[in-house]
């Protein structure tokens, strides 16, 4: 939860940030988007970590890196200073995210005890997302924006606390090195790529843009080289023909894409088009931050003939419809238009933390829990910068000088729809893998059966 308000707290009080800081637009661009880079590039190397290094060791180091990070931010006085301060966030908070998710995976077998733990996990995610903008708004009406990064601090100083008195460690009964290149250059190709994204919305032809994304690609064919040839590769390429891993993985990223890329949009959103204050607009957030909450505390209730990806496929579609109930938006519309919409997304997304949670160390063997988690929650971070990225160019395009909030609000409800079919996708994505396994298992069974009737086979 801690990590996931940090995440989303400029979300409400950007402005008031880059006044205080004096930040330019490309300023204004980063402080919004820093903790994502941090996040992108360390989760599955900290998970990995968790795994080998031992999971309680990580958590606390991660909630400390978080307190430093945050009283940093506190205390910034230059936008470079906070932005540094930010990315650091999202290295702290990556790590808390990946150890946390391999606790769970440890503390819980397999079955309801794990479906029910995973769904307060998942729950903690909505809980931190409703409550960012919410806390961040608050505080700066009342004092200063900085004063939720000293909340954060304490917070962050006292569970570490906690964590390292009433823990037992913990770690995979198979110890392996660490991947050295591996991690070098995953942390090398994410970054490039979340900083080209977020330089992009400057201009996609700028060098400095081109160059971040020529790294990007070179690091990334490096990266799928060198773990081809590592005896002990961060993720098994094994993995990759795994029907639920994959699905797992594809549902992480089009959650990422579709609803957290458009609603991380929203309250700047509210404030240029309809002039809504940050405070309103953290509180109607709630509509489908809060509903999450509850629906991934109820999920463990689904019936348990519902499968994993059936979860995951079925809730990306009930996003979807969530996203596309928040396009058609007039410019004189009030805050009401928005609930039904976002309660809708709401549910769809509570059931979808919890199974992400879930699937993510089922996924993959018993064990690497903290590296389950490290890759499903890269891929939805990664998923969130690029979604985010695309709705930034959707509006931008349609907001033209002189169109007004007009311009603004039609933007807006084309960035919903493209939203909403990444979300489908996603469910597609879920629904090919489930379709191939099925197939394969029965490839399987004939070449079995044949095999059985005539020996010589």
């Amino acid at each position: 939860m801690l990590a996931l308000v940090a995440f989303t707290a400029p979300l409400a009080t950007v402005g008031s940030v880059a006044a205080s800081l004096g930040a330019d637009v490309a300023g204004r661009t980063w402080v919004l988007n820093s903790m994502g880079v941090g996040l992108g590039a360390t989760l599955l190397t900290a998970g990995t970590l968790a795994d080998d290094r031992g999971r309680r060791r990580v958590l606390v180091t991660g909630l400390l890196v978080l307190t430093g990070s945050s009283v940093v931010a506190a205390v910034a006085g230059a936008t470079l200073t906070f932005v540094l301060a930010r990315v650091a966030q999202g290295v702290g908070a990556a790590a808390v995210v990946a150890a946390s998710l391999g606790l769970v995976a440890h503390w819980f077998e397999s079955g309801p005890a794990r479906a029910a733990a995973s769904g307060v996990w998942g729950a903690s995610v909505g809980g931190g997302i409703a409550l960012g903008p919410l806390l961040a708004s608050s505080l700066d009406r009342w004092a200063s924006w900085r004063e939720v990064y000293w909340l954060l601090a304490v917070a962050s100083l006292s569970v570490a606390a906690a964590a390292r008195a009433a823990l037992e460690e913990t770690r995979s009964h198979e110890r392996r090195p660490l991947d050295v290149p591996g991690a070098g250059l995953l942390a090398l190709s994410t970054t490039t790529f979340l900083a080209a994204l977020v330089e992009g919305r400057s201009g996609w032809g700028r060098p400095v843009t081109l160059v971040l994304l020529g790294a990007a690609v070179l690091a990334g064919v490096a990266l799928v080289l060198v773990e081809r040839q590592v005896r002990f590769p961060m993720v098994d390429p094994a993995l990759l023909r795994h029907g639920r891993f994959v699905a797992a993985t594809a549902a992480g990223l089009a959650t990422g894409a579709g609803i957290i890329g458009l609603l991380s949009f929203l309250p700047g959103f509210l404030a240029l088009a309809l002039a809504m204050a940050p405070t309103t607009a953290a509180v109607l957030f709630l509509a489908w931050s809060g509903t999450s909450v509850v629906l991934a505390l109820l999920a463990r209730r689904l019936p348990a003939r519902w499968s994993g990806r059936a979860q995951l496929g079925g809730s990306l579609v009930v996003v979807a419809l969530g996203q596309l109930a928040l396009s058609g938006i007039a410019p004189g519309d009030s805050w009401t238009r928005f609930v039904p919409g976002l309660l809708v997304a709401g549910v769809g997304s509570g059931v979808l933390n919890a199974a992400l949670g879930r699937e993510a160390v089922a996924s993959v063997p018993d064990g690497r829990g903290g590296m389950g988690s490290g890759a499903n929650n890269t891929a939805r971070y990664l998923g969130s910068s690029v979604g985010v990225t695309v709705v930034s160019v959707v509006v931008a395009a349609h907001a033209v000088p002189g169109s007004g909030a007009a311009g603004l609000v039609a933007g807006w409800n084309v960035a919903a729809c493209v939203t909403a079919g990444l979300s489908l996708a996603g469910a597609v994505a879920v629904w090919a893998t489930t379709v191939t396994d099925r197939r394969r298992a029965v490839t399987v069974a004939d070449v079995a059966a044949g095999s059985a009737a005539d020996p010589a086979r």
